[in-house]
């Protein structure tokens, strides 16, 4: 059997061959220029699917860094505002301590408010515009007490607390949830009580603190150094409870970017193109086109019709 050699069957064979060269050239050029083995999911093929799992579990690790970012903000506003309390506190001891150890209390009271009124500034801070102490009460100010005068008006302490029982909650990862919402009630109760405390003195028939300590006064000062060295510890302790949930943030913060790393690695692994390889695909695949395009031309100055003319 003789095989029959036609001008056009080479012709289509030659243009195959080009086209396929030419689509080789194309692919080869776009990870060269893009660094990827592909711009869709399609192009992956039989990692698709692993891809996309993979990409999944990235935007969700994106996620909760968002948000441990803006808890971590808000933690640190949070720990500057518990610490102007327990300051308020340090402050009222101080005071009480420097009356009694000159024996006078002139500018006792004028002190004392003052302190009240950084407490009550700290115990109602607010972070993006919402009550940090409040609650699930985000948009009412949890303390409503202006001066010490209003703590001994007759309402009792726990009627100038707007604050409710919520305390905020956070997810930090998939398995790492975290207490971040502090409560007014919790912090200030016993310094407001506390400062009743002292301002129904100041108003009783033992009072006013105005100049030389009396023995009532002097023994009823001495009284309050234990109280106020209470509140200060608690408040302590309720900052220092801030301060580990601060600390557990920056730890999940940590642990999300390795895990983000190695994924993106991962993803990598089946994104990116091999530049060596494509660089050489590139070369070869320009070399293929040219001697199709050759062989193309030889093959069309070899025709029968040109034997012909």
């Amino acid at each position: 059997m003789v095989a029959r050699v036609s001008t056009s069957g080479n012709y289509s064979a030659i243009l195959a061959n080009l086209l396929e060269a030419q689509q080789r050239q194309v692919n080869a050029g776009n990870r060269v220029s893009t660094q990827k083995n592909g711009s869709n999911l399609k192009e992956y093929a039989n990692n698709a699917e692993t891809l996309t799992a993979m990409k999944s579990v990235d935007r969700r690790i994106t996620n909760y860094q968002d948000v441990n970012g803006q808890i971590a903000a808000k933690l640190i506003t949070q720990d500057g505002a518990l610490a102007h309390v327990a300051d308020a506190a340090t402050a009222v001891r101080q005071a009480i301590t420097d009356a009694l150890a000159t024996d006078r209390a002139d500018t006792l009271m004028q002190e004392v408010q003052g302190q009240f009124q950084n407490a009550v500034n700290g115990l109602n801070a607010k972070y993006d515009g919402k009550y940090l102490f409040a609650g699930g009460q985000i948009d009412t100010q949890p303390v409503t007490a202006k001066a010490l005068a209003d703590l001994t008006a007759g309402p009792p302490i726990a009627s100038f607390f707007k604050d409710d029982s919520f305390k905020v909650q956070a997810r930090l990862d998939d398995s790492t949830t975290v207490t971040t919402g502090v409560l007014a009630t919790t912090v200030g109760t016993n310094m407001l009580t506390a400062f009743q405390t002292i301002q129904a003195f100041q108003e009783s028939p033992a009072g006013p603190f105005t100049g030389q300590l009396t023995a009532a006064q002097r023994t009823f000062l001495e009284g309050q150094l234990a109280t106020w060295d209470a509140i200060r510890g608690a408040t302590t302790t309720i900052t220092a409870q801030n301060g580990l949930v601060q600390q557990q943030v920056d730890t999940a913060k940590a642990n999300l970017v390795t895990q983000q790393n190695t994924l993106s690695a991962m993803i990598g692994g089946v994104t990116d193109a091999d530049m060596a390889k494509a660089a050489t695909d590139l070369a070869n695949a320009d070399l293929a086109v040219k001697a199709s395009a050759q062989v193309l031309l030889a093959l069309r100055d070899s025709s029968l019709l040109n034997l012909l003319r």
